[in-house]
Order: structure tokens, then C-alpha cells, then sequence
């Protein structure tokens, strides 16, 4: 017990060594990354110039185009539908999977790149619950973007954003719809039940269907290698750091006891994260089902006491935000300007188009595909819709905004915790623990996210997997201890960049989309 106990020890100092190693080269390993990979993050959020003073990243653009045209061709399915999707988490037609026992014939890509195997799977294929898969997938979308990126937007834009922000919430439904619908589709199912599903499996796939099979393989893995990027550096490292720099805030700064110990925060998430994601997606799953209702009430509660205080200026702030939508002259270039921000704030909060949800959404509970894609409709509704614009209304109603200054993430957060602190003192400790669950519960599903993006490129052998989950880790110890904005900028521009072979599969796949959701249709119609 004592060498254990010594070998602890040692180890930890070990970590502590390695982590203020890593911080007294972070402005060496900063500058060196940026250099090397300034070209890819410049090419990806490149603008097109609307006005003299304000220009559009063209992956805003892509995502907007594809939203609307997702919307006018389902008519409008992210508002037809809506009570449908409401109705399916309740499970008003969970008979409609009890009704018969479920035979399939997956096809099971093995690890050496040889022809797929055939696995039969008798019974209910899938891992999680329609509402499990749900929270799965939210707890990748909310969180810090919910929080900062509200507050950095409308720094920018004046309140109006908010208004734009509302607007592609509403429209990025329905390319939740169209992703998540495929992601079920085209998933392959192992001879253990095991799920291996998302935009990989949709593109290499469904192109093959349509005689385009080299254009789907290329796709495929271009997607899944920016999606192991985007896992260690958006979905982990930026989550650690920034929910790190919160606690150390709100427990005394310089005088916290955590004070410079990145390493230490950092280590003990890990061993938490690490507790979860050993576990696969049914231990995320029922991690997040339970984290992510009680974050988002948590947050809501917070938020919602500070409108009712306030309540007198709700009426005011609404109307600024009208205003300021469309008739914003001189604010970040204008209406144009104003407009870009919401969408901007909107698109990376919700990440609809981008195709990571479906990988969640892939391990339903399901023999109808595009049930699940009902339910992923509600995803930006709840992530933007919601949470976004209730953050904006506080930080508006308790004059926090200050229009024009330019605010980092923590800076973001910051003004959220003083609106929040301006209606009950104690509110910025709440929202540092609502912070810490939202990147800790961000970086679980996106832990998994990567998993299956590195499982199609690496094979599905335990080790494969063990592999990937400490390198996780690790990320997890070094995004608290470190500042490498240049890492985390690569990594939201891999992210993004996951956007470009997703989006040509879900042009080319959308009458397979409409196919699923007539199957369905007709069999709640029938049922009734």
C-alpha cells in the first residue's frame, strides 16, 4: 500500500513538473503553432466583404445557404413538425418500435480496410433512448458559446444581433433534421449491438448509392480527421482552459487557492472525464441525461430571476432589439453588420450543418430514421433559441453591453457572471459550477465524437480506443495548464472545416431524407 501510495506521489509530481514545464514554453509553442498553421485557420474563416467595413466568413455563408434550402425544400419542417418532435421524446409513439421484433443486416466496416463483414442483430438496435441521444448531443452544443459568445456578439453587434441570432436558430433546424436522419440511416451496428455512426458512415455510404463511391470515401475521411482535430482542441482543450479561468476567478483570483494550478484543475477533470468516456456512449449517455437538464435549469433559473427583478425593462430590451436589428446605423458596419453577428454567434453555438450531432443521434433507439431527426430539430431551438437569447435579454436588461469593445471568451463570460451578480451576489459561484458542468459534459460527447471519427480511420480494436481516450485525457491536463489560443484556433477551424464534405453529402442525400420521413409519416398515420 505504501508503493502505491509513494507511486501516486510521484506521478503527481511528475504531472505538476510536466504541466509548469508546458506553461514556461506556452508563448514558444503558441508562436511556433501559429506559424505553421496561421495559413489553414486564415483560409477557413476567410470573409467575404459585404460593406466597406464588414465582411462575412464563407462558412457563415455555406451554413446559411444550406439552412434555408433545407427549410423551403422539408416546407418548413423545423416549425410543421415541431410538436412532433415534442411528442417523440415523450413517447407517444414508442409503439411503433415495440410493434415488431427488429431484424437488420448491417454492414460492418472491419479494421483492415478489407470488404465490409455482415453482422445480423436481433432485437432493438441502438444504445440510448430518443431523449438520452438528445442530451448527448446538447451537451456538445451548450455551453460556453451559450454563455461568452452571446456576450462577444452583442459587444459587437448592439442587441439587434440578438434578433439575427433567433433566426438561424430557427433555420439550423431543419439542417439538424437532414443530418441526424442520415446519421441513423447509414449507421452500422456490430455483432455486440455496438453503434458506429455520423457523417463518416452517410458519406462513404450513401455517395457509394449514388455511384460517387471515391468522392464518398475522400469525403469521409476528410471529415473524420478534422473531426478528431476539432475533438482534442475545441471540444477539449478551449473547454478545460476557459472553465478553469472562471473557477480560479470566482475563487479569489490571485488569491484562490488554485491560483496558477491549471494542472491540478486540469487533472481533475480528466480523471473525471476519464471516469465517463471508458464507459463508451451508454455511460455518456447517462451522464448527460442527467447533467444536461439539470445545467440547463440551473442556468435558466439564474437567468430567469434576474429577468423577473428586471421585469419593469423587458419590454424596453425587446424593442432595443428590434431596433437594433434592423435600423442599427454605425454599429459594426450597420444592419449588415448587426445581421452577421447573430448569424455568427447562432451558426458556432448550434453547429447545425457542421454534422457532429449525428454521431450522437446515430446511437438511438430506432428502426425509423428519421424520428431521430425529428428529434435533433429541437437541438438549435433549445441551444440558440432558448439559452442563447435569454443570456442575450440579461446581459441587455442589466446594461452590461458595452457596443464597440472588442472582448475575449473570458471576458465574455465575465460580463455574464456581473449581470448575473448585479440581481443576487452569490449568482457568479452558480454560474461558475453551470460553466464547469457545460465543459465538462462538452467535452465527454465530443470525446465520443472523436472516438468514432478515429475508430473509421484507425480500426475499432480496444487498444485503438484506449489510445484515443488518453490522448483525451491528456489534452484535458494541458488545455488547463496552457494557453495555446493558437492550438484552439487550428482546432475551431477543423471543426469548420468538418462542414465542407458534410454539407455536399446532405445536398446529395436529401431525397434519402425525404424518403425516411415519409416511411415514417405513414407509419404514425397507420397507428392512428
Amino acid at each position: 500500500m505504501k508503493k502505491i501510495i509513494m507511486g501516486c506521489l510521484c506521478f503527481l509530481g511528475y504531472v505538476k513538473g510536466a504541466a509548469q514545464e508546458i506553461q514556461s514554453f506556452d508563448q514558444k509553442i503558441n508562436s511556433g503553432f501559429k506559424n505553421m498553421t496561421d495559413w489553414f485557420v486564415d483560409a477557413i474563416f476567410a470573409e467575404i466583404p459585404i460593406t466597406s467595413q464588414v465582411g462575412i466568413p464563407w462558412v457563415l455563408v455555406v451554413l446559411l445557404l444550406g439552412a434555408s434550402y433545407f427549410t423551403i425544400y422539408f416546407k418548413g419542417i423545423n416549425f410543421r413538425s415541431f410538436w412532433t418532435s415534442i411528442q417523440i421524446i415523450r413517447g407517444k409513439y414508442d409503439a411503433l418500435e415495440d410493434s415488431e421484433t427488429l431484424q437488420v443486416s448491417e454492414s460492418v466496416q472491419t479494421t483492415n480496410g478489407d470488404q465490409p463483414d455482415t453482422a445480423r442483430v436481433e432485437g432493438e438496435i441502438g444504445e440510448v433512448s430518443h431523449f438520452q441521444a438528445l442530451t448527448a448531443a446538447l451537451s456538445a452544443t451548450v455551453g460556453l458559446g451559450n454563455i461568452a459568445g452571446v456576450a462577444i456578439a452583442l459587444s459587437i453587434g448592439g442587441a439587434g444581433a440578438t434578433f439575427w441570432m433567433i433566426l438561424v436558430g430557427f433555420l439550423g433546424m431543419a439542417s439538424k433534421f437532414v443530418e441526424c436522419t442520415l446519421g441513423v440511416a447509414y449507421r452500422e451496428v456490430t455483432e455486440d449491438g455496438t453503434v458506429y455512426g455520423g457523417p463518416m458512415y452517410y458519406l462513404s455510404k450513401g455517395l457509394r448509392e449514388k455511384g460517387f463511391s471515391k468522392l464518398g470515401k475522400v469525403l469521409a475521411a476528410i471529415f473524420a480527421i478534422m473531426c478528431v482535430g476539432g475533438s482534442f482542441g475545441g471540444g477539449n482543450m478551449f473547454q478545460a482552459n476557459q472553465a478553469f479561468k472562471l473557477f480560479e476567478h470566482v475563487t479569489g483570483g490571485e488569491n484562490s487557492l488554485f491560483y496558477g494550478k491549471g494542472w491540478l484543475f486540469g487533472l481533475i477533470m480528466a480523471i473525471l472525464v476519464a471516469i465517463v468516456i471508458i464507459g463508451g456512449i451508454k455511460k455518456i449517455a447517462r451522464v448527460t441525461d442527467k447533467i444536461v437538464p439539470a445545467m440547463v435549469v440551473v442556468y435558466v433559473l439564474a437567468v430567469i430571476t434576474i429577468i423577473v427583478i428586471n421585469y419593469q425593462i423587458v419590454p424596453e430590451a425587446f424593442i432595443s432589439i428590434i431596433d437594433g436589428a434592423f435600423s442599427a446605423k454605425g454599429i459594426a458596419g450597420g444592419m449588415v453588420g448587426v445581421m452577421i453577428q447573430g448569424f455568427r454567434r447562432a451558426a458556432f453555438s448550434n453547429e447545425a450543418g457542421i454534422g457532429s450531432a449525428s454521431i450522437a443521434h446515430a446511437a438511438v433507439k430506432t428502426k425509423y430514421a428519421a424520428s431521430e431527426g425529428l428529434v435533433a430539430l429541437l437541438e438549435p431551438f433549445i441551444d440558440t433559441v432558448v439559452i442563447c437569447t435569454m443570456t442575450a435579454l440579461v446581459l441587455i436588461i442589466t446594461g452590461q453591453i458595452n457596443v464597440g469593445a472588442e472582448i475575449s471568451d473570458e471576458q465574455g463570460v465575465l460580463l455574464t457572471a456581473n449581470a448575473l451578480e448585479s440581481g443576487i451576489s452569490w449568482f457568479p459561484y452558480l454560474l461558475s459550477f453551470a460553466v464547469i458542468l457545460f465543459a465538462f459534459s462538452s467535452m465527454i460527447s465530443w470525446s465520443y465524437y472523436g472516438y468514432q471519427a478515429w475508430s473509421y480511420l484507425f480500426g475499432r480494436k480496444k487498444y485503438v480506443a484506449y489510445i484515443y481516450k488518453t490522448i483525451f485525457c491528456i489534452c484535458v491536463i494541458i488545455g488547463s495548464a496552457a494557453s495555446l489560443t493558437a492550438v484552439t484556433d487550428f482546432s475551431d477551424a477543423m471543426i469548420f472545416s468538418m462542414l465542407v464534405p458534410n454539407i455536399i453529402g446532405l445536398f446529395m442525400l436529401t431525397p434519402k431524407v425525404a424518403t425516411e420521413l415519409k416511411k415514417y409519416k405513414n407509419a404514425i398515420a397507420n397507428s392512428n
